[in-house]
C-alpha cells in the first residue's frame, strides 16, 4: 500500500494505453464510447469476462454492434478501456514517506482503511481482474508489476521506521512489506470477493493494523491488548 502522493516508485498502468480503441473526435462520439465502456463494465461484472458477449455490451449501451466496432476492435480492447478508466479508483492507497513527526500507527491505520474501502467499492471489478489475470499473461504481468511497485513503497516506509528506531531492525524491510501487503490483500479478497470472511470494514482495519504494528514492533496505547 502506498500513497498516491509518493512518486518515488512509479506505479505502472494496468493496461497498455496504446491499445484502448479509437479515440473520438466529436462530443457525440465521446458519449457513445463512454456509454460502451460503462456498459462493458456492467456486463463484465455480471457475466464474467469469458462468458460476456459483445452484443450484450452493445445492447446495454443502447447502440448497435456496428457502433461498438467503430470504437473497439474486440472484447479485450474494451476490457482494457474499462480497466484504464477505473484504475485510478483501484490504486492501492497506503504508507507514504513518514517524516520524523508523523505517527506511523495512524498512517498505517488510515492506509488500511482507504485500501479496504476502495477494494469494497470495486469488489466486482477486482474479482474480474483476478479472473482475467489467470488467462491473460499481459494482464497478469501488469497486475504483478503494480503490486511490486506498492510493495517497494511499503518497504521504503518500513526502512525509514527502522532508521528512526521505531520498527524492528531485525526484519528485512522488503520481506516484511511483501508479507504484510499480501496479508491485507488476501483479507480484502476473502471479505469482498470470495465472501469467506464476513467482517465489517472497521474490524478488518483494526485486525490488519494490529498485525502490521505487531509485526514491526510498533505500539500505540489504543492498539495494546486490554
Amino acid at each position: 500500500m502506498a500513497s498516491d502522493a509518493d512518486t518515488t516508485t512509479e506505479v505502472p498502468d494496468l493496461v497498455d494505453a496504446e491499445h484502448l480503441g479509437t479515440q473520438p473526435q466529436t462530443a457525440r462520439g465521446k458519449r457513445t464510447r463512454e456509454a460502451l465502456i460503462a456498459a462493458a463494465r456492467t456486463i463484465f461484472e455480471r457475466d464474467g469476462f469469458v462468458d460476456s458477449r459483445l452484443v450484450d455490451i452493445a445492447a446495454e449501451a443502447k447502440c448497435s454492434i456496428g457502433s461498438f466496432y467503430t470504437w473497439f476492435d474486440s472484447k479485450d480492447e474494451v476490457f482494457a478501456a474499462v480497466l484504464h478508466q477505473a484504475q485510478s479508483e483501484m490504486l492501492h492507497p497506503g504508507t507514504s514517506r513518514m517524516e520524523a513527526s508523523d505517527d506511523p500507527v495512524a498512517i498505517i491505520t488510515a492506509s488500511n482503511r482507504a485500501y479496504f474501502e476502495a477494494y469494497r467499492r470495486n469488489a466486482r471489478l477486482n474479482q474480474l481482474l483476478l479472473q482475467v489475470a489467470t488467462v491473460d499473461p499481459k494482464i497478469r504481468a501488469l497486475r504483478q508489476a503494480r503490486a511490486n511497485a506498492f510493495v517497494m513503497r511499503n518497504a521504503k516506509a518500513i526502512a525509514e521506521l527502522q532508521a528512526r528506531g521505531l520498527a524492528d531492525r531485525g526484519v528485512d524491510a522488503t520481506t516484511a512489506a511483501m508479507a504484510l501487503s499480501g496479508m491485507v490483500s488476501r483479507l480484502a479478497q476473502d471479505a469482498f470477493v470470495h465472501e469467506f470472511l464476513l467482517a465489517p470494514v472497521d474490524e478488518l482495519v483494526d485486525a490488519a493494523t494490529r498485525m502490521w504494528t505487531n509485526a514491526l514492533g510498533l505500539t500505540q496505547p489504543e492498539l495494546r491488548a486490554d
